[in-house]
């Protein structure tokens, strides 16, 4: 063909074309909110069109017998036939398709279950929601489990704050009557008020920590510290009650370990692991406590002679509130249970991380701690 004819070709095809395929883009644009079935039989039809009303026109004017222009016709609506008709099955399947999708979906959080057979593009949306369900299904038993925590904990705090308080309100009516009138009776009740405000002080001041750990607010001062100083302070203080109950502290840390950490927060993690270990040794028995390097990371451990814990519990020692049978507690007899979720936070706040297995005759407390860079 020669350039000339070529040429002709095209300025008659191109137009013709491209009104067909304006007329389609249009429809598509007008029918955009309908049957996606529907808008796959328009683009079928508007790209099959297309060509046909350049192949009319063109033949209309290069003059071509009627034989060769029925024919030709006849191959281009047979061609146009096939697809729309491929498109419609097209499109049916895509819908299908989705409705088994859209249908799986509203179950999303309570157990998704993939539809079987879908395209390429929809199983990708497909595992995408089951990445979400599995997502949603874990982040609703974790809210169902910190609402019950929740309501466990208000229930046991409000316990063990009525009883220090009914004591206190009956040893300053008593006092108040003058019931208890000799001195060595009254000192003794001014002493035991005394202890039971501070309990209560101590209850109240884990509650505000543990409110400032669960709002993330728990901001620690890290300083320059020795991991033997810090053992040594923590075992200086509770060395009366391990004293009183005839339970001995041994074990000496790695010196020399110079650690970047809250001292205080640190310091009380310690005192509440090892004043936990001294209440649950019975008489006569042993609190060990060891501490290493290794790979760039601190690991402080307290191993006491409790019988060890219940393996069905050892998960939820660091719960909030938690009192299982093994359950620890803070240092101060009767408190809230808030001593390990506590200390937990404190070490989960320096990027390290707590956890207890059973050992031996007993349990292991580890706190593991990264070494400054």
């Amino acid at each position: 063909m020669s350039a000339r004819a070529l040429l002709f070709v095209v300025l008659y095809a191109v137009p013709a074309t491209a009104v067909v395929a304006a007329v389609g883009a249009a429809a598509l644009y007008a029918l955009r909110r309908r049957s996606l079935r529907l808008l796959q039989v328009v683009a079928a039809a508007a790209t099959v069109l297309a060509p046909l009303a350049g192949v009319v026109v063109v033949v209309e004017a290069m003059l071509i017998n009627r034989h060769d222009f029925t024919v030709v016709m006849v191959v281009l609506v047979v061609a146009a036939l096939a697809g729309v008709v491929a498109a419609w099955l097209l499109g049916r399947r895509i819908v299908a398709a989705s409705g088994a999708l859209a249908d799986a979906a509203q179950v999303v959080g309570s157990g998704y279950r993939p539809p079987a057979g879908l395209p390429t593009e929809l199983e990708r949306v497909s595992r995408r929601l089951a990445d979400t369900d599995e997502r949603l299904i874990h982040a609703r038993g974790r809210e169902t489990a910190l609402e019950v925590s929740r309501r466990d904990l208000v229930a046991w705090m409000s316990h063990d704050l009525r009883t220090p308080l009914a004591g206190i309100r009956a040893m300053a009516e008593a006092l108040e009557d003058g019931v208890a009138r000799d001195e060595d009776t009254m000192r003794r009740y001014h002493r035991q008020i005394r202890e039971e405000v501070d309990r209560l002080t101590g209850m109240v001041d884990d509650l505000f920590e543990l409110s400032r750990i669960h709002a993330g607010a728990l901001q620690p001062r890290l300083q320059q510290v020795g991991l033997e100083d810090l053992v040594a302070d923590a075992v200086a203080t509770v060395s009366p009650v391990a004293d009183a109950k005839g339970v001995r502290v041994v074990g000496e840390p790695a010196s020399g370990v110079v650690l970047r950490v809250d001292p205080d927060g640190i310091g009380r993690v310690l005192r509440n692991l090892l004043g936990n270990a001294i209440r649950h040794t019975p008489s006569d028995g042993t609190v060990e406590v060891t501490a290493g390097v290794d790979g760039g990371v601190v690991s402080v451990a307290v191993t006491d002679s409790c019988g060890g814990i219940p393996e069905a519990d050892l998960s939820h020692v660091f719960d909030v509130a938690f009192r299982g049978e093994a359950a620890r507690t803070p240092v101060a007899e009767g408190g809230g249970g808030l001593g390990l979720a506590i200390a937990k936070g404190i070490v989960e706040a320096h990027a390290g991380d707590i956890g207890v297995v059973n050992t031996g005759p007993g349990c292991r407390f580890s706190v593991r701690l990264p070494l400054p860079a």
